[in-house]
Order: C-alpha cells, then sequence, then structure tokens
C-alpha cells in the first residue's frame, strides 16, 4: 500500500505542472467571470421591472393554466406536456404558500447550480490528463526507466489511473468552493438553508439542497468517468496524446447527437452514449423507451470494465523497448 501511495504521489508531481495549474486557474477565472455576468444581467432584470417573485410565480401559473388548456384538447403529446405543465404550477404555488423564492440564479445555491454546467470543462481538463499520462511516458523514453524498477507493471498503470482520478476529484472541489465562495460574495448567505423543491408522485418535496447539488455533480460524474476511462485507454493502446485527446474529445461532443440518429434501432441502448445520463431515469426520458437505471447501470459497468481490461492486457503485454 505504501509504494501504491508513493506511485500516485509520484504521478501527482508529474501531473501538477504550469500548464495543469493555467488550467485550474482557468476553471476559477471562469466561474469569477460568470459571476460578474450573472448579477449584471439580474441588476438590469430587477431595474428594469419592479414585480416580486410572487407576483412573477402567480403570473406565470396564470400562462400555464392557459397553456395547460390548450394541451389538453391535443391528443399527441398531451399527456407528457400536461404532466410538465402541472409539475410548475403545483412548485411555484407551494413556493408562494411556503415564502420560497426561486434559488435559480438569486441566491448562492441557485449560482452553484448554474455552474454545475462546467463540469464539463473539468471534463475536458481530466481528458486532456488522461491521454497524455501513458502516452507521453512512451514519448519521451522515460517508461524504461519507470519499469525498470522491481515494480509490477499493473501497479505501474493503476496508479496513473488513480491519479487521473485524484486530478478530477481535485478539479470538482475546486469548482464547487469557487462556486460557493463567489456565489455568496455575489448573492449572500441568507438563503443557504433553504431547500430544493423536488416532484414525486404529484406532490412537492423539501430536499436538502447541499444534498441536490451532490446528486447534481454524482450524475455529471458518470459522463467524467467514463470519458477518462476512454481517454485512459486509447493512450495506454496507442500511445499517442494526440490521438487519445482528439477520438476522445470527439466521442464526448458528437455522442448524443450519434444517438438521436440512431434512436429509431432499438440496439441503440447498448452503446455507451445512450447510458451516460442517469438523470434522465428521475427528471427525462431515456433513449429507447423500456430502459432502466439498472439495466444503464450494468451497461456502463460492462464498457468500464472492457476499457480497463484492454488498458491493463495491452501495457502488461507491451514491450517498452518498441
Amino acid at each position: 500500500m505504501r509504494r501504491m501511495l508513493n506511485l500516485i504521489q509520484n504521478e501527482n508531481m508529474k501531473i501538477f505542472r504550469m500548464s495543469t495549474y493555467i488550467m485550474l486557474g482557468l476553471l476559477i477565472s471562469i466561474v469569477i467571470t460568470y459571476g460578474f455576468i450573472s448579477k449584471n444581467s439580474m441588476q438590469r432584470a430587477s431595474t428594469s421591472t419592479n414585480i416580486d417573485w410572487k407576483t412573477q410565480l402567480t403570473q406565470q401559473n396564470t400562462l400555464m393554466q392557459k397553456a395547460l388548456k390548450q394541451v389538453q384538447n391535443q391528443g399527441i403529446g398531451a399527456e407528457q406536456s400536461s404532466a410538465a405543465f402541472k409539475k410548475i404550477i403545483k412548485i411555484n404555488n407551494y413556493r408562494i404558500e411556503h415564502n420560497l423564492p426561486p434559488e435559480q440564479g438569486k441566491t448562492v445555491w441557485g449560482f452553484v447550480m448554474d455552474l454545475s454546467s462546467a463540469i464539463s470543462l473539468v471534463s475536458l481538463f481530466s481528458i486532456i490528463i488522461a491521454a497524455g499520462i501513458v502516452a507521453r511516458e512512451f514519448d519521451s523514453g522515460t517508461i524504461k526507466f519507470l519499469l525498470i524498477k522491481p515494480l509490477k507493471r499493473w501497479k505501474v498503470l493503476l496508479s496513473k489511473y488513480l491519479a487521473v482520478l485524484l486530478f478530477a476529484l481535485d478539479a470538482l472541489i475546486i469548482l464547487f468552493i469557487a462556486s460557493f465562495l463567489v456565489g455568496g460574495i455575489f448573492y449572500g448567505l441568507s438563503g443557504v438553508s433553504e431547500p430544493y423543491l423536488g416532484f414525486s408522485n404529484g406532490n412537492v418535496t423539501e430536499i436538502n439542497m447541499l444534498w441536490h447539488v451532490f446528486t447534481i455533480y454524482a450524475y455529471a460524474c458518470v459522463n467524467l468517468l467514463m470519458m477518462v476511462t476512454l481517454a485512459f485507454m486509447i493512450s495506454s493502446v496507442f500511445r499517442n496524446t494526440s490521438l487519445a485527446v482528439g477520438i476522445s474529445l470527439f466521442l464526448m461532443f458528437t455522442g448524443n447527437v450519434l444517438v438521436n440518429l440512431l434512436s429509431q434501432y432499438s440496439w441503440v441502448k447498448y452503446i455507451l452514449f445512450s447510458n451516460l445520463n442517469l438523470k434522465v431515469y428521475t427528471d427525462g426520458t431515456p433513449a429507447v423507451k423500456g430502459m432502466t437505471m439498472t439495466f444503464s447501470l450494468l451497461v456502463l459497468a460492462a464498457y468500464f470494465i472492457l476499457f480497463n481490461v484492454i488498458s491493463w492486457l495491452v501495457f502488461i503485454k507491451r514491450d517498452v523497448a518498441t
């Protein structure tokens, strides 16, 4: 165990170079910049209207009621649209009755949830790290010196993989802390104890806001973990950083498009990208009718094992002299 920790520490020293600190600095800069933009936008909106949030929600409910009647007279998609409108109306009424203002973009937690989209940037940085952590050793020839030591190859490979995941975890923690601090500076901490309003079985439920933010991060981390593992595998197999980065980013940004193009085929549910967004099982519609959370978790587990097995087999059997 101690030797493994030393290997991970050694890999961390290779990861945290000037370019890595620049990436993390860019992440923090984006959070701060978005804070200024969102605060200025909110101030302009507040000066253009003197209507408070309760009146706005009441007006929104009036419009929703009209839209609901129109949708109910339609046949196609009426049930799904009606459910969405009823959900919004009930949540708005609950907010008005319990004096809970909308959190999105107007409180510290709303700011944190808005910035959760920046997890895709964390995924991008982590893919770049994963794509180079093995390939760079072959490019520079340092892999020979690393494997001369009395260390098993699988331990060397595992230490590199764990170091990449630790970098991703560090970046996520930095994103969360920076979002919370910047949100607190711009919007204050007065609403920090307010709950998130969920909707289950036709009833509005109060959920701890910190737990809700954690679930948002957890869902986003599924995509991060799988894409990082894919980039790590490509790096191990082809020993080419550019190829690993290029393929991984291409698949990351076009995966959903591919799924949409093939959605008419039932076998598309076995594609990795059809199962990355687990949030559709709580708030949305899966890519293929009949898909379940359990099915997607099993498919993801199969891909995860496959990617790691390929990385392990190629790295273990490769002749480092070539």
